[in-house]
């Protein structure tokens, strides 16, 4: 099974849409559950405290969402940058082992030190910078592109 722990709601309809179309697509490769949990309220101007806090409690809202036995893979900044046929060798790796994966996506201030701690791989969707809204979007295009690559089946490119 396919975890994906994300901060913050999908606000906007064309956002929810796309991510129910690969949500759905994704369904005939593997089970696929989706954690949505609250993103903390930040000033206009938060100073480096308030944005520490901020990090810290959605960090452990995110840390009770994952099991002992899990394989976390944390989306950030200083993950590796990887390829679509690189990510599909990556998830066959851990779609294959006898644990469940966790994907993780922070909230806009990014996730805290004791998320990235957890880690046991960290990727980078990009080094372009995406709202978190449009990251899970793009995390499921990309899983759902994997399994297609697996499966020896046409996908566009």
């Amino acid at each position: 099974m396919i975890h994906i722990i994300a901060v913050g709601k999908l606000k906007e309809a064309h956002f929810r849409q796309a991510a129910r179309e690969y949500e759905k697509r994704l369904g005939r490769f593997s089970m696929l559950k989706i954690t949505e949990l609250m993103d903390e309220r930040e000033p206009d101007k938060p100073s480096k405290l308030l944005e520490d806090k901020a990090r810290q409690a959605e960090g452990e809202r995110i840390l009770k969402n994952i099991r002992s036995g899990d394989r976390v893979v944390s989306l950030c900044v200083e993950g590796d940058q990887e390829d679509s046929l690189a990510f599909s060798r990556r998830v066959k790796r851990l779609y294959e082992a006898p644990t469940d994966t966790v994907f993780v996506i922070g909230g806009s201030l990014g996730l805290s030190e004791a998320v990235l701690a957890r880690a046991d791989e960290k990727l980078s969707l990009s080094a372009l910078t995406f709202p978190h809204q449009l990251a899970r979007v793009v995390l499921l295009e990309q899983l759902y592109r994997a399994f297609k690559i697996m499966a020896n089946e046409r996908y566009h490119k």
